[in-house]
């Protein structure tokens, strides 16, 4: 949220993007529910209690609230402020500094107190703002996208846009990573109090099995396979290069390099690669195979390691990140030669 409205206001080319998040965090408070339900330590009957602020709404629960509240906050405050109707001119003796600081105070009591007044009325329903947002986009849009087609849909779309060269994590990044996140959350509580994880696909499954093992599209898988079964020495080179940062799950100097990018025959494998890792990850933890993901790992992790760890120390993890490993060698592999065939081709005619 503040993040939010930081970036939002520098991309309006707003001068006082400070002022942008002074406005957008008080307006998201008075969106929070004022009268929360608990149960106390070893309480067992719930109990409300007001005055205080529930640290699921500010956590993963209260993401796509806080979200849509950055993104309509900055917008009002941004027009508000350049609207000369709520500037105020105190004279050329005022510094220039105190007049400016009294050209946001308006706008900042307008926006905030439109948010508070939005918050009454919705409260009035007996309903809040934050289990609005859960119930009617929040957990709809969870139950799509971490779901085993909606998720495969979403990381296959996302390759298919790095291929043209536009960061998956720009587009389907912010639609995705939030709805993983909550599964992680959930699945880390339910282990915590000793109760069996409730999600398969979450956040450090997305890294351990899915589309990033290795780099996006599991490259590292593509590297192997260039390194013991290519003979185009262009490729080779560039694969030595690329080997270690792809074992911490770095791929630029593949995608960019080899390139993947613009290149049809590595294209189709690069778009359909998350399949073979999901289905493989997917079939395993559902089976009972392996322990699902309960811990949150950095993105950079390397493969095997990063099995051991999300699993809370399950080795068969290893084991399951190798079978992905070695069958997706194999499945670019006929890709690959088409493409050095094609790199042959264009090296010779550019020669001749």
């Amino acid at each position: 949220m503040i993040t939010i409205g930081y970036f939002l206001s520098k991309n309006r080319e707003y001068d006082n993007p400070i002022g942008v998040v002074i406005a957008v965090v008080p307006a998201f408070l008075t969106l929070l529910p004022t009268m929360i339900e608990t149960t106390p330590i070893n309480g067992e009957t719930a109990v409300e209690i007001s005055g205080v602020i529930s640290y699921g709404n500010i956590g993963s629960k209260g993401v796509f609230a806080a979200i849509i509240t950055g993104l309509l906050a900055t917008e009002l405050y941004i027009r508000l402020t350049r609207s000369k109707k709520l500037q105020v001119n105190l004279g050329d003796s005022v510094p220039p500094a105190v007049g400016k600081s009294f050209n946001t105070m308006f706008p900042l009591i307008i926006v905030v107190s439109l948010f508070a007044f939005a918050s009454f009325l919705i409260q009035l329903t007996g309903n809040d703002f934050m289990r609005i947002i859960e119930q009617f986009i929040q957990e709809p849009l969870r139950g799509v996208g971490t779901s085993f087609f909606g998720y495969l849909f979403l990381v296959c779309f996302g390759n298919l846009l790095f291929s043209f060269g536009i960061h998956q994590s720009v587009i389907t990044g912010p639609i995705l990573d939030p709805l993983l996140m909550v599964n992680m959350n959930e699945n880390m509580a339910a282990t915590a109090n000793g109760e069996a994880a409730p999600h398969i696909i979450n956040s450090a499954f997305h890294q351990v099995y899915g589309a990033l093992m290795g780099g996006t599209g599991s490259t590292i898988a593509l590297v192997i396979a260039i390194l013991l079964f290519s003979r185009y020495q262009a490729y080779k080179d560039l694969s030595k290069l690329a080997l270690g940062p792809n074992i911490f799950n770095i791929n630029e100097p593949v995608i960019f390099g080899l390139p993947i990018v613009f290149n049809l025959p590595m294209i189709i494998p690069f778009v359909l690669s998350p399949i073979v890792g999901t289905t493989i990850g997917y079939l395993a933890t559902s089976m009972e195979l392996v322990n699902r993901c309960v811990v949150t790992i950095p993105w950079t992790t390397p493969p095997f390691l990063s099995g051991f760890l999300a699993t809370a120390g399950d080795w068969r993890a290893i084991v399951v990140q190798a079978v992905i490993i070695v069958a997706l060698v194999f499945f670019y592999l006929p890709f690959l030669k088409i493409s050095e065939r094609v790199a042959r081709t264009n090296a010779e005619m550019s020669l001749s």
